[in-house]
């Protein structure tokens, strides 16, 4: 029976890291897109007139 426990646990212990695990990635890269945004059409127009070129 002690053999079952221990592949419950461990089942049990890698469900729960897959989870902890997704949820700080989605949490930080949340941050990380709000500190950083993507690039949008009005910066890539900024850009371009920068380095000399008409959008």
């Amino acid at each position: 029976m002690a053999i079952w426990v221990a592949i419950i646990l461990i089942v049990i212990a890698l469900i729960a890291g897959l989870i902890g695990g997704f949820l700080l990635a989605r949490k930080y890269m949340k941050d990380y897109l709000k500190k950083n945004p993507p690039i949008n059409e009005e910066m890539l127009r900024m850009m371009m007139m920068q380095m000399g070129q008409k959008p």
